[in-house]
């Protein structure tokens, strides 16, 4: 029976990492008024800027090469999809504008989806064109950039109001003008504040669809097409992309089509993987997908971390996450997916990978040279100990550990505890649950937690951890109650606690 200080580090894989830092975006204007947001600095950065009208003229800051010379143009990295109430209103375009800018080290691609759909709101020219106009002044917007789609739209509405029906078609080509003009208005004001930005219509960029009309479904096709135009775009003229959620082209028909239940989402998803992206990012009004329906239990949590199958199983059966269609390219495509909250974005959220693969985790330790002594695993969380005599024969100082954590928070949210003991129980192979079994009576009645428990690959060993305060009192319960009690029985043969 022994027992060992150790430092215990729980961890727990992240469901959402700070992305390394990266040189800033080349398309970031001068320092905005009430950012902390500056300019990239170097011989290839670009200033932009914008006259009142939000018109963007790029300026060359380099003093040894020319406007015609080569350029290095990093690459787009992730996309950034936001629902209907992320822009319903110009104080949460604000607000969204804002959290894109919070993260200079991303390069993403925007995909909006519009805040109103329900028919009523569609169907009155009024309504629509008062909330446009309105959120346009409101963020300073010229109503010009808009204005071509209002009279189509009051075109359009006539000559349904005379037809006096609108098939599935019209209602697709209908439905379109809202994301339409969200997506102008969103793109306008970032060129406004300096960010430069470019609109696109997905239907105009290669998004082909069957022609099912209110539930179309993406062509192999688009992956190409969409791909030729973002990328081409953004490396002659880098500017961020703002796209369209939710809309399509009907390759025989050539018309308007919207991709059904969780279009946007699909949008996003078929964006990420024509590009090759990083990370595909979800932006709700909920931390991520939570345990349960907090209708039904308030103290619902989101779950940090789930695999594809898992969401898509979830979705069935009514959880508010991607629908199974829309996590289809990003499945093929090997695409992380995150879910964050626009309202809380500070909140972790939720990621969705193909598999749970931990093994980054150990690696890190393997980098630092750094041994570990005992380790316990699940689904979605490593507990391991590092013994720390073994961290100061190293000149392992307390500075170093914390660098240790540092790393391992880029990947995980991670808890550091010390001042814990490794209780180690030895004992037949074959009578592994029956150790087990006593020992946590045992601790149980001496009123003692174990916070961690780990078997070795032979079962031989059986290691818990315990508070440093109590590793004594319980090796002379253990051992009284496994070597001095009429139960010894239990543990015949040869064997040490």
């Amino acid at each position: 029976m022994w027992s060992q200080n150790s430092v215990s580090v729980f961890l727990q894989e992240a469901s959402c990492c700070q992305p390394s830092r990266r040189e800033q975006r080349l398309h970031f204007a001068a320092t905005l008024p009430g950012s902390s947001i500056s300019p990239p600095s170097g011989k290839l950065a670009q200033r932009l800027r914008c006259d009142a009208a939000g018109k963007v003229d790029v300026l060359e800051k380099n003093d040894t090469q020319n406007q015609d010379s080569n350029q290095i143009v990093e690459e787009l990295t992730c996309v950034m999809k936001f629902g209907g109430s992320s822009v319903a209103s110009a104080d949460r375009m604000k607000e969204v504008a804002d959290l894109i800018l919070s993260f200079p080290e991303e390069r993403p691609v925007i995909v909006l989806c519009h805040g109103e759909n329900n028919q009523q709101a569609l169907t009155e020219l009024t309504f629509l064109k008062d909330l446009h106009l309105r959120t346009a002044d409101e963020l300073g917007v010229e109503r010009s950039v808009i204005s071509k789609h209002l009279f189509e739209l009051e075109q359009l509405l006539n000559g349904i109001a005379m037809m006096k029906e609108m098939t599935p078609r019209t209602k697709d080509y209908l439905v379109s003008f809202g994301e339409c003009m969200s997506t102008r208005i969103f793109a306008a004001y970032l060129n406004k504040i300096g960010v430069k930005a470019r609109q696109y219509d997905a239907f105009d960029i290669g998004f082909i669809t069957t022609d099912d009309f209110t539930n179309a479904d993406i062509l192999e096709a688009t992956y190409p097409a969409v791909a030729k135009r973002l990328h081409g775009d953004w490396m002659s003229d880098p500017a961020i992309p703002i796209v369209t959620g939710f809309l399509g082209k009907g390759w025989r028909s050539c018309a308007v089509t919207t991709l059904g239940r969780g279009g946007s989402d699909l949008t996003a998803t078929t964006i990420g993987k024509a590009l090759g992206l990083r990370e595909i990012q979800v932006w709700k009004d909920v931390d991520g997908v939570l345990t349960c329906d907090p209708n039904i239990y308030p103290r619902a949590a989101p779950v940090p971390l789930l695999t594809f199958d898992e969401a898509a199983e979830l979705a069935y059966f009514g959880a508010q996450v991607l629908h199974p269609q829309s996590m289809r390219p990003a499945r093929e495509g090997d695409i992380p997916v995150r879910v964050k909250n626009s309202y809380n974005p500070k909140a972790p959220g939720t990621l969705i990978t193909r598999t749970r693969d931990m093994s980054e985790v150990f690696s890190i330790f393997e980098d630092l040279e750094i041994s570990v002594d005992v380790v316990a695993t699940s689904e979605v969380s490593i507990s391991l100990t590092l013994d720390p005599s073994k961290l100061w024969s190293r000149e392992l100082i307390l500075q170093e550990l914390d660098h240790v954590v540092e790393e391992l928070e880029k990947i995980a949210v991670v808890n550091l505890l010390q001042h814990r003991s490794i209780i180690s129980l030895i004992g037949n192979v074959q009578r592994s649950s029956l150790i087990l079994e006593k020992a946590f009576h045992v601790l149980r009645t001496n009123g003692v937690n174990v916070q961690m428990i780990s078997q070795g690959a032979s079962k031989v060993n059986i290691s818990l951890i315990v508070n440093d305060s109590e590793a004594e009192q319980c090796v002379r319960a253990l051992h009284s109650a496994f070597f001095e009690s009429d139960l010894s029985e239990l543990v015949s043969g040869n064997g040490s606690v």
